[in-house]
């Protein structure tokens, strides 16, 4: 039996933010931040035009809340909450983290882990390390034909672009320019890290599909364009 001490257990958190961007997710986006909290005390949320009450359960707890008056798309969420926590002091390390329950906090933890021992800026999580048999069939398309039209991604060995898990150093933060408002951000943060040579490993990462994720889910018109737009960025190149 191996009794090694798993490396992040004696990890602090304390020069760490979460970035959440959250739009209408009301239902569980307190019970999210909450689990969160419980290992990350310093978490931005953006609620990015949110017409559910999600920004009064965002309120319920002790994270930072910053607010969008109208919905501006996922992209500009999270380069608002990157440039809020980027002011914090002593934040030193960054992490995007989905506000519907998709994402283990266990998961940050190792990938944070990574971040602080080994020589990268930038670790990106895949759900395709392995069986990705439980992942949804029209979204493992969408998103490995997304990865195929991604001549930079393949460059870089990345194999799940879209993955909203990322966790970066503040080099990283300093650089980040999000100007894709929707979910066109994912393959401009994968241009941003070749033309800017940061340094990026993947982690292999556990999505949660739960009833609730899978009702609001990847619409096929969502996947479409994240198709497109990989075609598009593909001639630019």
């Amino acid at each position: 039996m191996d009794e090694r001490q798993d490396p992040t257990e004696d990890l602090t958190y304390g020069d760490v933010w979460l970035v959440v961007p959250v739009y209408n997710e009301a239902p569980v986006v307190a019970a999210v931040i909450r689990d969160a909290l419980a290992t990350f005390p310093n978490i931005v949320c953006v609620d990015d035009g949110s017409r559910d009450g999600s920004a009064e359960q965002i309120a319920t707890t002790t994270a930072r809340l910053v607010r969008h008056p109208i919905n501006l798309g996922q992209g500009a969420a999270i380069q608002t909450g990157v440039e809020y926590a980027r002011m914090q002091p002593g934040a030193r390390c960054f992490a995007t983290f989905d506000s519907d329950g998709q994402h283990l906090v266990q998961d940050v933890q190792r990938m944070v882990h990574r971040l602080r021992t080994e020589p990268i800026d930038i670790v990106v999580g895949t759900r395709f390390a392995g069986d990705d048999s439980h992942i949804p069939r029209l979204k493992r398309i969408v998103l490995k034909s997304a990865v195929k039209l991604s001549p930079r991604g393949r460059r870089l060995g990345l194999t799940d672009s879209h993955n909203g898990l990322r966790v970066f150093n503040r080099r990283v933060a300093e650089q980040m320019d999000i100007t894709s408002n929707g979910m066109q951000h994912a393959p401009e943060i994968v241009e941003m890290i070749d033309r800017r040579g940061w340094r990026v490993a993947e982690e292999p990462v556990t999505i949660r599909y739960t009833e609730y994720s899978m009702a609001k889910g990847q619409s096929l018109l969502n996947g479409v364009n994240i198709v497109f737009d990989s075609a598009v960025r593909r001639r630019r190149y």
